[in-house]
């Protein structure tokens, strides 16, 4: 993989700087007693600068939104020779709960609690379900050739993003309750083999990729 040059790099850099400078602010007053022009002045930009990077306030917060939006499609599309799109999801699920990651909801108390007290964080949180859900429908068409008037990749991904969405919603109900991460991961553990079995005699089978 080609490394990234020097502007891309400071490109990164300066979102970053943005998207901590904002989380800390976040978590010290709450999402909605926090401005973007107090955003501006914590990472020492100008505003517009920061309306650049994240056109949405909410996208400061949930600053990982776009890898949260592809991350199935992605899972899906580099799946190996032999294996189904449930298999490839299940077995990255159980990586990421091993790994604690942040994506399917590792956010730690604080974050998840800044999430839960704000209608905006929830809707936008919401929007990205709903648009993970599109893109992975969108990859299943593509990887099973479906036509386009073929509802089986829509059906597909409604149920394999729902069971997503139900862990994800089990790890942040969890978090709240003051559960530690290693408890966590070890009841998601059972859930993941639970909700990605109750699929398999519909989708075992479904968008497997030739070997």
């Amino acid at each position: 993989m080609t490394e990234p040059g020097l502007r891309a790099r400071k490109k990164q850099q300066t979102r970053d700087s943005i998207s901590q400078q904002a989380t800390l602010l976040f978590l010290e007053r709450g999402f909605d007693k926090v401005t973007i022009a107090e955003v501006a002045a914590a990472a020492d930009v100008a505003k517009m600068t920061v309306t650049n990077y994240f056109p949405r306030k909410e996208d400061l917060a949930l600053d990982l939104g776009p890898v949260f939006v592809e991350q199935l499609a992605r899972t899906v599309r580099e799946r190996a020779p032999g294996e189904s799109a449930l298999a490839a999801l299940r077995r990255a699920y159980l990586a990421a709960a091993a790994g604690r990651d942040q994506v399917v909801g590792f956010s730690g108390p604080a974050f998840a609690q800044l999430i839960a007290d704000s209608p905006a964080l929830v809707a936008r949180l919401r929007e990205f379900h709903e648009e993970r859900e599109a893109a992975l429908a969108r990859a299943l068409a593509a990887e099973t050739a479906a036509a386009p008037t073929d509802i089986a990749p829509r059906v597909a991904a409604a149920q394999l993003a729902g069971v997503h969405r139900v862990l994800f919603d089990e790890t942040v109900r969890r978090t709240l309750a003051g559960e530690s991460d290693e408890d966590i991961a070890a009841a998601l553990t059972g859930y993941i083999a639970e909700a990605f079995g109750a699929l398999a005699p519909a989708l075992d089978r479904y968008a497997v990729r030739p070997g």
